[in-house]
Formats: structure tokens, sequence, C-alpha cells
């Protein structure tokens, strides 16, 4: 039996020491995942005893007849917990008309960045805005505070905007966290020369063509054997 489901086994069954056995030996991962939250207002020892928050919710959840390793179940777990407290409990309240105030301040730098061709004082922002300077001084270092992506940073009649909304929109990277473990335990399943056209087009980042040349054969044949392999893969799962 593999080591950790051993002691996952011995957790359910009431044994602290293989329950805190794991919580040690996953300390690496919690911090891993952790990291990928720096600079949210928040101190990473913090964060990291909410990562272990969701670790331990992972041991105690995870069904032995899951035909996937740990790792790739308690990863999204850990970064679940530390959303959640990001999101709910780790950021200073700040009143509605300061967010309102600070959210029309983003929009007015926006703009005059645009027709001025470089960044407005805080002086500027708030000549244009009617108030005074240090009212939006004060506005914009209480939402500074709003560290989460998913708190909302302006609200009225019903819609609001959130962080996340403003920032282009790309794979999170615990998901690619996530996503890298699965492949990597799926990886097994293949042979020599599928193995070598996976890493090369999703850990060396080679377009079809150039992964074709290093394997000496078309871009269409790479394109057929991605499919194949990728279609065999997500059977698997």
């Amino acid at each position: 039996m593999d080591h950790t489901i051993a002691l996952i086994q011995r957790s359910h069954e009431g044994d602290e020491k293989a329950r805190a056995q794991l919580v040690e030996e996953n300390t690496g991962l919690v911090w891993c995942i952790v990291k990928r939250f720096y600079n949210r207002g928040v101190e990473a020892e913090d964060l990291f005893q909410v990562g272990s928050i969701g670790l331990l919710k992972a041991i105690d959840k995870f069904d032995m007849s899951f035909d996937v390793k740990f790792s790739t179940y308690a990863v999204p777990m850990i970064s679940g917990e530390i959303k959640r407290f990001l999101r709910d409990d780790g950021m200073i309240k700040v009143s509605r008309s300061l967010k309102e105030l600070a959210y029309k301040a983003y929009l007015c730098q926006e703009r005059l960045q645009e027709k001025w061709g470089r960044d407005p004082t805080v002086a500027e922002i708030a000549g244009e805005l009617g108030v005074e300077t240090e009212e939006l001084t004060q506005a914009l270092d209480a939402s500074g505070e709003i560290e989460s992506l998913h708190k909302p940073i302006y609200q009225k009649e019903g819609q609001e905007v959130r962080l996340m909304d403003k920032l282009k929109e790309k794979e999170g990277e615990e998901e690619q966290i996530l996503n890298h473990l699965l492949l990597k335990q799926l990886l097994a399943y293949l042979d020599k020369e599928e193995r070598r056209l996976i890493y090369l087009r999703y850990f060396a980042n080679q377009t079809q063509t150039q992964v074709g040349d290093t394997l000496g054969i078309s871009q269409v044949q790479v394109s057929r054997m991605e499919k194949k392999i990728l279609k065999n893969l997500r059977e698997r799962i």
C-alpha cells in the first residue's frame, strides 16, 4: 500500500500521530500554494496556517476509492481555504462611500493616463473628481486593504465590480499546479514517444511544428498523435 494512503487510512481510524505525520510531510505543498497568494496584505505565516486547515480537511475527506494521488486532491482544498479566508475574513472592512470614491479615482486615473500620456497625481485626480486631496487619499489607502480578487471594489443599484473583473482573464495558478500534478501522474500510462511529445508540448511549450522537427515527423502527425493521446488521457481521468 502507498505510504501516504496508509497514513490516511490510519488517520481515518483515529491515529493522531499518522495525521500529524501527514501534515508534516505535506508542509512543502502548503508553502508552494501559499506563495501564490503573497502580497495580499496578509502575513505568509497566517496564510500557511489557513492553508494547513485546508490540508487537514483534505486528509479527513480523502476517499480511498479516489483514483488520484493525495497531493492532486489536496491542492484545490488548500487553495480554496486560503481564497475563502482572503474573501471573507482576512480583509479590513471599508465603507461603501470610500469604495465608490476609490473606484471613481481608478477610472479617472485610467482616463487621464490615456489623455495626458503620463500618470496623474493624486491632487490632479482629486481636482477632476471635485473632492479634497485628503479625502481621496483616505479612500485610496482604505481600498488598498482590499486584496482579495473576489472583494467588490464598487457596488451600486445591485451591480458590483470586483477587482478580478478589471484584470485580464487567465487560468488561476493553483489550477495550473493541479493540472501539472494530474498530468504528471497520467504520463505513466504513455509510452516513451508519447511522453516525449506531451513533455515538449505542455512542459517545454513548443509548437506542433517544433515538436515535429524534434521527433522527425510532420506537424499533421504531431496534431493527430496529440489528439489521440489527450483523448486517451481524458478517458482515464
